[in-house]
């Protein structure tokens, strides 16, 4: 009898064990979302396939560089206003003195290097300043009654940093504006926040919040931060 017995039990433990598969297989099954269920929780159903998110590096994610327009009287850059800076490209031409005459750069000492003068500040001055100290420069018993005029070649550059593919420095154009630079620079990285910039202009110490669109302009020497959005 002790045998019949074993054989009794072992007959109820298999009829438990294949009891609780059955309820766990009924478990697995019921979990499984339907296509139309899938649908109303954002979940793939079997016909449909789940699209990657758009990268950083896609092309079309990325806004188009479109080059800088004529800016309008007041808008842009004027010469009359612009202050010179380091890095400044200047044409400077004194009439009938061609050795005088030439290409120079603002150096990192914010002066330029004339021949025969030596050193003229340059840095903080109006194109119409920097002009009255090269003719005071050439009068003091070098020439009599200099005439000279000057221009701007290039723009120092501008500084972008911050959540864009390739930040650093870029030669600027008249007319630039924040959506511009942001293309210079690659556009924008999957984190940036693409409604505002933060802009430093030269010589200051505090970033002024603007808006990233084509009405924010860009002067030279100016550093723009482009900040990470908040998920």
């Amino acid at each position: 009898m002790p045998n019949r017995d074993r054989v009794e039990n072992m007959s109820n433990n298999i009829t438990k064990f294949i009891r609780l598969a059955a309820i766990l297989l009924a478990a697995t099954l019921s979990f499984a979302p339907c296509p139309a269920m899938a649908q109303d929780i954002g979940l793939p159903g079997p016909s449909q396939q789940v699209r990657p998110a758009p990268s950083a590096t896609d092309p079309s994610a990325l806004p188009k560089y479109t080059a800088p327009v004529p800016v309008a009287p007041g808008e842009g850059i004027t010469d009359e206003h612009y202050r010179l800076g380091i890095s400044d490209k200047l044409k400077i031409t004194v009439y009938g003195e061609d050795d005088l005459s030439g290409e120079f750069v603002v150096d990192s000492t914010g002066q330029i290097q004339l021949p025969l003068v030596g050193q003229v500040k340059a840095a903080n001055l109006t194109l119409h300043e920097f002009k009255a100290e090269v003719v005071a420069a050439l009068s003091d018993g070098y020439l009599k009654d200099p005439k000279v005029s000057v221009e701007v070649l290039n723009y120092r550059p501008f500084y972008i940093m911050g959540e864009v593919n390739k930040p650093g420095e870029y030669p600027y154009e008249n007319g630039l504006t924040v959506l511009s630079a942001i293309a210079l620079a690659g556009g924008y990285t999957y984190r940036a926040n693409d409604d505002k910039v933060y802009v430093r202009h030269n010589g200051e110490s505090q970033e002024h919040t603007m808006p990233a669109d084509s009405k924010t302009k860009i002067l030279p020497g100016d550093i723009v931060r482009v900040p990470e959005r908040i998920f």
